[in-house]
């Protein structure tokens, strides 16, 4: 019997629906949020707590992470801060002892590794490459390299170290900064609330400092600062150790650059199905959450970290496309006059961080009597800041994330909704036509590669604009989508998320890959009624509860 299109439209808005609620369930039964481990993250618990619950494993993750090339991470200048946090934690292992027992991998296995990245790691920064935007990267790499240098002075007069050639040394990095940092806490200065969550580049500074104090255990939400702060487990502060042992749980030794990420999860979850018309509603008692969360001037990612205007804006998008709005004047506490910064004292400004402001202000500007005349002017200004950051070719790039799909993405939904018409209407169609342009021969996108995350993304960018179809949409949709049914269950899409590495907030992409197929549902125009569910484009169930 042949299922009409009417039929199959009716079964995958259901199959959607019912992909939502489990993402929904599913986040409620992880209140810690889920994050892919973290190689700069996991070498800095080996060399800070090798005494922690699954070190033998972390060394594991480590080697089965390197890349053939011998170093670690994505490609180009990303390279650098995992690679240099590695290398250093696989010496440190290596002068501790460590290898062949207790289930490690062997001295020769850990010191092939270390002089592999050794080798890489010398290269890249002979090079001089350019370090990405990400969060501590010119504390880091300083702190790192002075801690390798350290041990390769003792493996030149020490035997036994399980290196067959002499090791390569590397080449002098800019302290600068890590210096400044030094002198302002010698002089007796509080720590910037901004730098706890890389505390760790401190190392012996670190232990135990008097003008640190974990917050629900933790250390900048950070499973290195933590480790770096407690120093040993004798003697330790319990509530950091249940931390510690928490972090280390779900993937059995690693573990991600941040944890909890609750509320950042649950705001672009929510707020991500709400863009989208996705029809689900949340549990009460997740929206109270998120709204609890919210003081004065916002909200924070996670415990220990500043407020940030990032995660503050997502969450009242959220709520208010739920039905619950929040005044968002805490955003206020951020607003630089030409646009908003993420938190005060950034080094930078993020264009995601304000298409995110502009959803939030210009929802209540639309929709609330008070707001109107609060929020509308700036809105409107903010709107033709975003446009202002367009590339030429039609993309924004931002400090958040690797790929310029996210950032594209965000920036257009921003501008498509809340933007004047004669502010934003020719830059989405700009961005439209990049994306368009941009795809690659297999019908995905991607940055480096074609990925699931990018491709929904672009998606996002032609299905969820309402502005009059640009040449070769149709045709780009189709392939996007084609792609997407078959590869939607792929592991092995690189992490695109800034943190101090690059890093993937697992129920996020999902939410977003859902959406996605959402917003097809709603574009008969674009994707064709009988194209939701033939297996060419949106296709089953199955598929979209793997995502």
């Amino acid at each position: 019997m042949t299922t009409s299109p009417a039929e199959l439209q009716v079964q995958v808005e259901t199959e959607v629906t019912g992909a939502a609620r489990e993402l929904l369930a599913a986040m409620a039964l992880e209140p810690s949020g889920r994050v892919s481990p973290s190689v700069y993250e996991t070498a800095r618990v080996v060399a800070e707590a090798p005494w922690l619950t699954g070190h033998a494993r972390r060394l594991t993750y480590l080697l089965g992470s390197q890349r053939p090339d011998g170093g670690w991470g994505a490609p180009g200048g990303y390279a650098v801060v995992p690679t240099v946090s590695a290398v250093e934690a696989l010496l440190g292992a290596l002068r501790a002892g460590g290898g062949d027992s207790r289930g490690e991998p062997s001295r020769a296995e850990l010191a092939a590794a270390a002089h592999g990245g050794l080798v890489v790691l010398s290269g890249r920064l002979a090079e001089g490459a350019s370090l990405p935007d990400t969060p501590a990267a010119d504390l880091i790499v300083p702190a790192m390299v002075a801690r390798i240098d350290d041990h390769l002075g003792w493996f030149a007069t020490h035997r036994g170290g399980g290196f067959d050639s002499p090791l390569p040394a590397l080449p002098k990095v800019d302290r600068r900064r890590l210096d400044a940092l030094h002198a302002l806490l010698a002089a007796g200065r509080p720590v910037p609330q901004k730098l706890l969550h890389a505390f760790e580049v401190l190392g012996s500074v670190a232990r135990r400092h008097p003008g640190v104090a974990p917050i629900a255990g933790a250390v900048g939400a950070s499973p290195a600062a933590t480790a770096a702060w407690v120093g040993s487990p004798a003697g330790g502060d319990r509530a950091a150790l249940d931390y510690l042992e928490a972090a280390v749980g779900p993937y059995g030794g690693p573990v991600p650059c941040c944890t909890p990420i609750t509320v950042f999860e649950r705001a672009w979850v929510l707020s991500t199905l709400a863009r989208a018309g996705v029809p689900v509603r949340p549990a009460p008692k997740l929206v109270a959450e998120l709204a609890a969360a919210l003081g004065p001037e916002g909200t924070a990612t996670g415990p220990g970290l500043p407020a940030d205007a990032d995660t503050t804006s997502v969450a009242l998008y959220a709520l208010a496309r739920l039905g619950h709005p929040v005044d968002p004047a805490s955003l206020l506490h951020y607003d630089l006059g030409s646009h908003f910064c993420t938190w005060h004292g950034e080094d930078g400004r993020s264009v995601t961080t304000n298409a995110h402001v502009l959803e939030a202000l210009g929802w209540h500007a639309r929709h609330s009597v008070a707001g109107g005349g609060r929020y509308g002017t700036r809105a409107v200004a903010l709107a033709g800041w975003l446009r202002d950051q367009q590339e030429a070719d039609g993309r924004w790039t931002d400090r958040w994330h690797a790929s310029p799909y996210y950032a594209t993405s965000c920036a257009v939904s921003a501008l498509d909704r809340y933007a004047p018409s004669g502010v934003g209407g020719e830059a989405v169609d700009r961005a439209v036509d990049w994306v368009v342009a941009t795809q690659r021969a297999d019908g995905s996108w991607g940055r480096w590669s074609g990925t699931v995350e990018e491709t929904v993304y672009a998606l996002q960018v032609m299905l969820g604009v309402g502005r009059p179809t640009r040449p070769g949409v149709r045709e780009a949709a189709h392939r996007g989508l084609r792609t997407l049914a078959v590869e939607h269950d792929r592991r092995d899409d690189p992490p695109l998320w800034h943190d101090k590495d690059l890093y993937r907030p697992v129920f996020i992409v999902q939410a977003a890959t859902i959406a996605v197929r959402q917003l097809a549902l709603t574009r008969p125009d674009l994707v064709g009624p009988g194209h939701v569910g033939d297996g060419s484009c949106v296709v089953e169930g199955s598929m979209i509860r793997n995502a």
